[in-house]
């Protein structure tokens, strides 16, 4: 449990993937990143579905939903897919869910089968805070982005409790969105602030504790330079504000503290939780 201000933060991990450490490290060559992580016969790396559950008395909020357990055998394989759902209490107890983008490994959790065989909100009493533009990236998907962005993941969401925004902003007191689009068009990472701490979660822009050096990118990512430009403003305000930053995709390293070395390369200074 985090204690930041007034707010009670629990890191939840809603289960294990694996993705292609190439493609997870983009142009950076394996012989830099396989230090730094290892990878398996097939050269996947295995990654996190980190969660906050932050708590401000009757208010409780959600930071995405994991992949959910709407996988075939062959997805589940591929993927190497575990899943853990909140117990149903905690489910029954967010008012609100904020989706950082509609990403299968961000928003397969917000939809289930039920034993009727249909399928139904995972959190129908929540309220749902997603960016205007990531929902149309969603509903349109490029090329790209057409196997991330899964229909029973969007389509769902209609008959949601949605609050469609537009832009970065503070959504709730002490608690603000910033919206991206490097990773992919509408992305929002989240901040929490309150009684002169800060919190950080930058989800895609900065996936592990690995990836915060500036050259350590996704390919997952559909524009490089933009991308660039947005993890370097984020990581200088981790800097200043002397943030507490936590990894959604890290299955080690949950949360640090972010500083600068000699040469004025960002790096880890502190880890908070592993």
């Amino acid at each position: 449990m985090i204690q930041l201000g007034r707010f009670q933060i629990e890191l939840y991990n809603f289960g294990d993937f694996r993705l292609d450490g190439g493609a997870m490290f983009g142009s950076v060559p394996k012989n830099l990143w396989s230090r730094r992580i290892a990878c398996d016969e097939d050269n996947c790396i295995r990654l996190a579905t980190n969660s906050l559950v932050i708590a401000d008395g009757e208010r409780r909020f959600l930071l995405d939903v994991g992949l959910g357990d709407k996988w075939n055998e062959k997805s589940r394989k591929i993927f190497d897919i575990s899943y853990t759902p909140l117990s149903k209490e905690s489910a029954a107890s967010i008012t609100d869910i904020v989706l950082t983008h509609l990403h299968f490994d961000h928003a397969g959790g917000i939809s289930h089968y039920a034993d009727s065989g249909d399928l139904v909100l995972t959190y129908p009493k929540a309220r749902v805070h997603l960016q205007h533009s990531n929902l149309e990236t969603a509903q349109n998907p490029n090329p790209k982005e057409r196997a991330s962005y899964l229909k029973e993941n969007v389509e769902i969401l209609a008959g949601a409790d949605v609050a469609l925004l537009k832009g970065s902003g503070e959504i709730y007191p002490g608690i603000s969105v910033h919206e991206v689009h490097g990773h992919t068009a509408g992305q929002q990472y989240i901040e929490l602030q309150d009684g002169g701490e800060s919190l950080i979660f930058p989800t895609d822009v900065i996936p592990t504790s690995h990836h915060v050096p500036l050259p350590f990118t996704m390919g997952y990512d559909i524009c490089a330079e933009t991308i660039l430009r947005e993890k370097q403003e984020l990581l200088e305000k981790a800097v200043a504000k002397r943030s507490l930053v936590v990894f959604q995709h890290d299955t080690t390293v949950k949360a640090a503290r972010i500083g600068k070395d000699e040469k004025g390369g960002f790096q880890i200074t502190e880890t908070l939780l592993v």
